[in-house]
């Protein structure tokens, strides 16, 4: 089982404007923030963006993707409109993907440091 899973970030002000806005959809909240890093969660999930520890640039790992369930073909979709506006990149407009799944319905956005999120359900509504 997952206990967390972490993103960097180059800057952390610009990283949780994309991240308040995108994860309040999904029904993630912010659970703490300083300079180099924020927290966002439920009393099941912790996601965290933060400055590398080694000192090192934040980058994107090629081929890495972080996937958050949601309950809606809506949320999917106000998931990649709110994510588009508030600096994140198009990396796969929502729509069925059977080549997954005949009821995968996923979107798929590059946040503001290059990292590769998703929204997916397999609800039909």
């Amino acid at each position: 089982m997952i206990h967390h899973v972490s993103v960097g970030s180059t800057d952390i002000k610009r990283s949780r404007d994309f991240y308040d806005a995108v994860l309040k959809v999904l029904g993630l909240r912010l659970l703490s923030a300083d300079d180099e890093s924020a927290d966002y969660g439920t009393a099941a999930v912790l996601f965290s963006v933060e400055t590398p520890v080694n000192g090192s640039a934040a980058s994107a790992g090629n081929g890495v993707h972080i996937a958050f369930h949601a309950d809606h073909r809506k949320t999917v979709r106000e998931f990649h409109r709110i994510g588009l506006a508030n600096g994140g990149t198009d990396s796969g407009t929502p729509a069925l993907r059977p080549e997954y799944d005949a009821n995968y319905f996923g979107a798929f956005l590059l946040d503001p440091d290059g990292n590769k999120i998703e929204a997916v359900t397999f609800s039909a509504d």
